[in-house]
């Protein structure tokens, strides 16, 4: 960092700020936010250097808290922003009703015993993600990040700063712009606010045009099996309807058209389990751009060059990049600014 910054100085370049972004894994596990304090050993020997470089070139130390990786389900409403009774830092007698808080306090503290409080903080990264695994990420829903995600916005909006800080600012950076289909967990699949096609996969504030902004807006419907290669997603036979019944509720989760399977639907009948989760199964298989690893499904889902009639309904949508084309694209454009 001391060579960039002495490079952009010996350029005249006096308007950028260096830094780089830090897990929160600097810090051991926090009873409270007054007890944060970096990992023994790094203390005085990285972190004191690294901040006394950040107070001379009066740029951010830059850290990655995510509430999504730490909290436990009985402080999921803490995690998010909603409603909840609060946490009582009994060293400083604060109590804290969010977990974004409750970190950044954590770190300051940190800084504070290393004499650096006065060193600004910027987040790199946080975020939520609105879609996972129901059997092993079952907090990773639409409905928590549209709730972490928008409440963050208007919490950094605020001003309000932290029980510890305030009236303090932060640069705050969204994490993602775009759905990154090519990672390995459903989760880490699903941070973005955007489909790679464009569209949002929900609004937390940051849209300018009103017929742009409002809820979680679905998603483009699957392309017809005629016009993308005769190859169709389906459930296995011997799948249980209870692991079918969880494809089914997480693939209609995210936002994909599951209108033609709801009753009165053009797909509705017949009305079974089986048949409502291949058609979500293969509809979700489509968008995705017909990767075999998008038909899995936990070992319930079968790939099948047959025409199930269940299935004949789909419809195409020219307007959808496959994602695995689009994503490369939109792979570094991860962030999104506030400035308060």
């Amino acid at each position: 960092m001391e060579s960039i910054h002495q490079a952009l100085q010996s350029s005249k370049i006096t308007d950028i700020k260096v830094t780089t972004p830090h897990s929160l894994a600097i810090l051991p596990p926090l009873m409270s936010p007054s007890s944060g304090h970096f990992q023994k050993g790094y203390d005085h020997v990285f972190f004191g250097p690294l901040l006394e470089f950040h107070r001379k070139t009066k740029s951010p130390f830059m850290v990655n808290p995510y509430p999504y990786f730490g909290f436990n389900a009985s402080m999921i409403e803490f995690a998010i922003f909603k409603k909840n009774d609060g946490v009582l830092d009994k060293a400083t007698g604060l109590k804290y009703y969010n977990m974004f808080d409750y970190l950044m306090d954590g770190v300051y503290s940190a800084m504070k015993r290393l004499g650096y409080d006065d060193v600004d903080i910027a987040v790199g990264e946080t975020g939520w993600p609105s879609a996972g695994d129901p059997a092993t990420e079952p907090a990773a829903t639409l409905d928590n990040a549209v709730s972490y995600n928008g409440n963050l916005v208007k919490h950094l909006k605020s001003g309000k700063g932290t029980p510890l800080m305030p009236n303090r600012t932060f640069d705050t950076y969204i994490f993602a712009l775009f759905n990154e289909n090519l990672k390995e967990s459903v989760s880490e699949r699903n941070y973005g606010l955007f489909r790679p096609d464009f569209s949002p996969v929900y609004d937390v504030g940051v849209l300018k045009s009103p017929s742009q902004a409002g809820g979680p807006t679905a998603a483009p419907t699957a392309p017809s099996p005629t016009e993308s290669g005769g190859k169709w997603c389906v459930a296995k036979p011997d799948a249980t309807d209870d692991k079918l019944q969880g494809n089914l509720d997480y693939v209609c989760s995210l936002g994909i058209d599951c209108k033609p399977i709801q009753d009165g639907g053009p797909c509705f009948d017949p009305n079974t389990v089986r048949s409502h989760a291949s058609y979500a199964m293969n509809a979700y298989y489509h968008i995705n751009g017909q990767q075999d690893s998008d038909c899995f499904f936990d070992g319930t889902g079968v790939v099948t060059s047959s025409n199930p009639s269940m299935i004949s309904t789909l419809t195409y949508s020219r307007a959808l990049f496959p994602f695995h084309y689009l994503n490369r694209l939109c792979i570094t454009l991860t962030m999104i600014v506030f400035r308060n």
